[in-house]
């Protein structure tokens, strides 16, 4: 379960510097994204930013066993993930590619973070 935890927060990790440095590619390749709003490049950027300071504290906390920073990065995507979830409840819960993408890539992810971040077990370090 902890490499899972870290393969998920390097995804995390990655995908902040591609909002940062291709605030554009990520606008346009992002399933649902254009629907939020035009393009801003100073809220992507801050969402980048995000993604890899929550990815950079999983993935520290899954390799140093340190289970309260592991739990302090899993906030963003655990929000990230209940604000999606909101988005397609008020969407009407439709069964399109939108809905897929936010659950495999936003929803799930960001639940299973903060669920296996409480998980993490400690080793006490000398």
């Amino acid at each position: 379960m902890r490499a899972l935890l870290i393969a998920l927060g390097f995804a995390h990790l990655l995908t902040g510097p591609v909002a940062f440095f291709a605030p554009h590619f990520f606008y346009d390749t992002v399933p649902g994204l254009s629907m939020m709003g035009p393009f801003n490049l100073h809220f992507i950027r801050d969402v980048g930013i995000a993604f890899a300071a929550s990815g950079g504290a999983v993935v520290y906390g899954a390799v140093r066993h340190n289970r309260p920073v592991a739990i302090a990065g899993s906030v963003w995507p655990f929000l990230h993930a209940l604000f999606h979830i909101q988005i397609e409840v008020a969407r009407g819960l439709p069964m399109d590619v939108i809905m897929g993408f936010n659950v495999l890539a936003v929803i799930g992810p960001g639940l299973t973070v903060m669920a296996l971040s409480w998980r993490l077990s400690e080793v006490h370090q000398r």
